[in-house]
């Protein structure tokens, strides 16, 4: 992982290649799980990985990298719903150097624009399953019992289609 911080092309497609395979085989055993198990939360889509392909990889490992992506994708069981966070660059920019993770200090501006810009095009189009998109640019659910509250409210009775959901005290 420091690698591709350090040098995105040369080692985009290692990066890429072990999160995709990683997730892969966390799907895989989650899937495996018990039948009755009520939910299951993940950080991540296996889906939204591709975004990161199209920004970091050059078009030969692209095309390789699609070709393992549409071998692995069909075993991929849907969530019930994915809870899309969204919030002002700026405001990405200041929660990672607060979270100051030293392969993350070389992280810019306009790199995260470009990657709210992918994940927007994404999601924008995205059915396959519900989609809660949540405006985080004001609000601290990690930190704020109150915020998170809200946010569980939403997640639980959000069914289908797709929602926007802007908290109150958002900008």
């Amino acid at each position: 992982m420091e690698g591709f911080y350090r040098d995105p092309r040369k080692f985009g497609f290692q990066a890429q290649l072990f999160f995709l395979l990683s997730r892969y085989q966390q799907q895989k055993e989650l899937h495996q799980q018990d039948l009755f198990e009520q939910s299951t939360i993940c950080d991540y889509l296996f889906a939204k990985d591709q975004i990161f392909a199209q920004l970091n990889l050059s078009e030969d490992e692209l095309g390789l990298y699609e070709r393992v992506y549409r071998l692995l994708k069909p075993e991929i069981a849907k969530p019930d719903l994915v809870v899309y966070l969204v919030a002002h660059p700026k405001v990405l920019l200041r929660r990672i150097r607060i979270r100051n993770l030293a392969y993350e200090r070389r992280l810019g501006l306009e790199y995260l624009e470009a990657l709210i810009n992918a994940y927007s095009k994404f999601f924008f189009a995205y059915d396959e399953t519900p989609l809660l998109v949540v405006n985080t640019s004001d609000i601290d659910f990690v930190n704020n019992a109150e915020h998170f509250k809200a946010l569980l409210r939403e997640i639980e009775t959000h069914k289908s289609g797709t929602k926007h959901f802007i908290p109150l005290g958002s900008g």
